[in-house]
């Protein structure tokens, strides 16, 4: 779809901007099914484009120029789809929000913005009049009414209703290059950084060489449309010319109802959704379904197990919302373990990246050292410009031309990556570094875990030990003793757990995250459980 094929060629419009991609495939079938919504309508790509224009008309009226930031505060449904599209026609920016969020976080990113105009849904209105609105002028409220004691213009849904005619293009051609949307990150470490992302550097996030998408595949979004592994998925349709299903929420376990209702044949799972299905108890029916593929993120369970079950080829890659997937993989083996941790490889597909693993002072490592993945890539706009408002943390991502993920990975001779650890979550104890996903694969092999966290904390002469923090399965009850005995012979000595936490939820961060950050601020609390005390050591052992 590239016109020129030289390194570092811009797609055209029509290959990249979504708007475009939508209006070329609408001319080519416009009464193919394009959207089918869970207990809702379903839109061909006639009235797919229809949605969008008659969207970025209502838009347009209330006054949604080119460059405008839109916050966009709504489940998954018609609605964010619509909107979505709207802004794209426009030139404007979607900025979603996670519906999670209150207090603190929901200011910052409300502050930070800047954004004058949100589209919010009904229920979530009082947690508005409780913070900081900055700049915001106007509030659209969806979802019926509301009691609204805001200082400022509140208007109703049928604001965002308008005609066919009234839509007219913008006066500024959108560009591959023009920002589509701002997605908040986790905020796992300090205060969400907004991800600036322009419409080619999502096309490439969502457009990848894995070869499983086709145009006769329904593709489901049972991720939020606030999340960037959701509100890429258009693309994907868009650019094969297939389909989509659009779940209000993913619902463990329905799943699989929810698969076979929308004739689903593609979707991607994060790890915890499939460490979920996983776990429940196993049906003869597992495997009669429609879905035939899917992208895991990240392979940290048993991948081939997994896909045996439930008849799925699996793929994998490393990506991360600033940068797209520069590391890809082939069809994972059903009969073969994967080990853990396991990306893939370099992408060959254009764009082309260029990546090194360094140490804190960005030398390169060696193969088979861990090192941290620092990269760029020879097409403008693939990788975001920087974060939205936060000029001091786009410098330090980028310093020194390379653009710093914070994430540790390593490399084996044969150009294979797998992915060690988030940076700030390694541990250092008794001079090893561990890697806490290592320690979390093996609680999470203990039946009675449903969720853990590994984290260090200060310990004597300057290292660290090691704290877990366990959230027990539904009914299950743990003995922490039989829990170190069950890992002491899978895990080398330096890495056995000291100190154990147990939960009845796990601190988590507004897209579900384990907040490690604040395990680390709490520290030793008094009821954590210390090995040492009962008399348990781990020595190493001698050959």
């Amino acid at each position: 779809m590239v016109t020129e094929t030289k390194r570092g060629a811009i797609p055209a419009r029509e290959d990249c901007v979504l708007s475009a991609m939508l209006d070329r495939r609408a001319d080519e079938f416009p009464h193919k099914e394009c959207v089918v919504f869970e207990d809702g309508p379903t839109w061909t790509y006639k009235d797919t484009q229809a949605q969008g224009r008659q969207l970025a008309a209502a838009l347009s009226a209330i006054g949604v120029n080119h460059g405008d930031l839109v916050l966009v505060w709504l489940p998954n449904g018609p609605e964010i789809v619509a909107i979505a599209l709207g802004l794209s026609y426009l030139g404007a920016i979607f900025v979603p929000v996670n519906l999670a969020l209150r207090g603190n976080t929901l200011e910052h990113i409300v502050t930070n913005s800047r954004a004058k105009l949100l589209v919010c849904h009904s229920t979530l209105i009082p947690r508005l009049e409780a913070i900081s609105t900055g700049l915001l002028e106007t509030v659209v409220v969806v979802g019926g009414q509301s009691k609204c004691d805001l200082p400022m213009r509140i208007l109703g849904e049928a604001a965002l209703v308008a005609r066919d005619s009234d839509f007219q293009l913008s006066k500024y051609p959108v560009e591959p290059w023009d920002t589509n949307a701002i997605f908040y990150t986790s905020g796992t470490t300090g205060p969400a950084k907004g991800v600036i992302c322009p419409h080619l550097h999502t096309h490439v996030m969502a457009v990848s060489d894995f070869g499983f998408v086709t145009s006769e595949d329904r593709f489901l979004i049972n991720l939020p449309l606030f999340h960037i592994a959701g509100a890429v998925v258009p693309y994907i349709v868009f650019d094969r010319g297939a389909s989509m299903a659009v779940l209000k929420e993913f619902r463990g376990r329905d799943f699989w109802t929810q698969v076979r209702n929308t004739r689903s044949t593609t979707c991607m799972f994060l790890g915890t959704m499939a460490d979920f299905l996983l776990k429940q108890p196993q049906r003869p029916d597992d495997a009669a379904h429609s879905l035939r593929a899917a992208l895991l993120q990240p392979v940290v369970h048993d991948a081939p197990a997994f896909s045996r079950r439930f008849g799925i080829t699996i793929y994998t890659a490393f990506d991360m919302t600033e940068t797209g997937p520069a590391i890809i993989s082939g069809a994972l083996p059903r009969n073969k373990t994967v080990e853990k941790g396991y990306c893939g490889r370099l992408r060959t597909d254009s764009p082309h990246f260029d990546l090194r693993l360094v140490d804190e002072h960005d030398r390169e490592v060696v193969d088979g050292e861990a090192g941290e993945l620092i990269l760029r890539c020879d097409t403008p706009w693939v990788i975001t410009p920087g974060y939205h408002g936060m000029p001091e943390a786009t410098a330090i991502a980028w310093r020194n031309g390379w653009f710093h993920t914070g994430d540790i990975l390593r490399r084996d001779a044969n150009g294979n990556f797998f992915f060690v650890d988030r940076q700030k979550d390694c541990i250092r104890r008794r001079g090893e570094n561990i890697s806490s996903t290592d320690v979390e694969a093996e609680l999470l092999a203990y039946g009675p875990i449903e969720v853990a966290a590994a984290v260090g904390i200060s310990g004597e002469g300057g290292e660290e030990e090691v704290l877990v923090a366990i959230q027990p399965r539904a009914g299950q009850r743990i003995d922490v003793v039989d829990l170190i005995n069950f890992l002491i012979p899978r895990m080398p000595h330096f890495m056995v757990p000291r100190f154990v936490r147990i939960m009845q939820e796990l601190p988590k961060t507004a897209t579900g995250k384990v907040q490690k950050s604040a395990l680390r601020a709490e520290g030793l609390t008094l009821e954590t459980w210390d090995r040492e005390t009962v008399g348990i050591k781990v020595k190493r052992e001698r050959t």
